[in-house]
């Protein structure tokens, strides 16, 4: 039975709290790196972070809601770097852009390649939880500004379908090559690029 939420309890206001809310969501992170989802309890999160198991029920009321967090704050980052690399490419080609926010999210899988790929997994497990919901409708939204932009040079019809389409076009081909152990990141980019592209250009 999935649980009825996926939030904190609370969001930590003060320094202390909030080293704590960070020690509880890197031990959950190292934890589903080194041994898997299975391992990652409450109460073997609370002794990798160094609290107690009522520490950290203070702030999330089951490990749901710790992976729940983990991946809003892997989407909202996400969501910030192709902000950021979108307004710094202003005015520049569609390829170039897309060979930015490529590199900028391959990076982001090769950093931590096991843990994404649970996270993956998790997010679709997971109850449904609006936050969440909106981290994911962020990113298709830039996908989208970004495609706007540059519509004259696109063959396909410019449309929330079609970002979805960019999106999971990318998340496959990467998800893909992370499951098979390819550390690559240049060749990986070369046919991330190679296949939108050949989708955008083709109508």
């Amino acid at each position: 039975m999935r649980p009825a939420t996926a939030k904190p309890r609370k969001q930590p206001l003060q320094s202390r709290s909030k080293e704590t809310f960070g020690a509880i969501l890197e031990a959950a992170a190292r934890i589903l790196e080194a041994e898997g989802l299975e391992a990652a309890n409450t109460n073997a999160i609370a002794a990798r972070a160094g609290v107690s198991i009522g520490s950290l029920y203070q702030y999330f009321p089951d490990k749901a809601a710790i992976f729940a967090e983990l991946i809003r704050q892997a989407e909202t980052g996400l969501g910030d770097m192709l902000e950021k690399l979108l307004a710094h490419a202003a005015g520049q080609s569609l390829e170039d852009r897309l060979k930015l926010l490529i590199k900028a999210g391959v990076a982001q899988q090769m950093s931590r390649p096991q843990l994404g790929r649970i996270l993956d997994y998790l997010e679709a497990t997971l109850p449904a939880d609006a936050t969440l919901k909106a981290a994911d409708e962020r990113i298709l939204r830039l996908i989208m500004q970004l495609l706007k932009e540059h519509e004259e040079g696109i063959a396909r019809p410019v449309s929330p379908a079609t970002a979805l389409d960019v999106l999971s076009i990318f998340k496959g081909i990467v998800d893909g090559a992370s499951f098979a152990g390819e550390t690559n990141a240049a060749a990986l980019e070369s046919r991330v690029m190679f296949a939108l592209l050949g989708y955008l250009k083709q109508p």
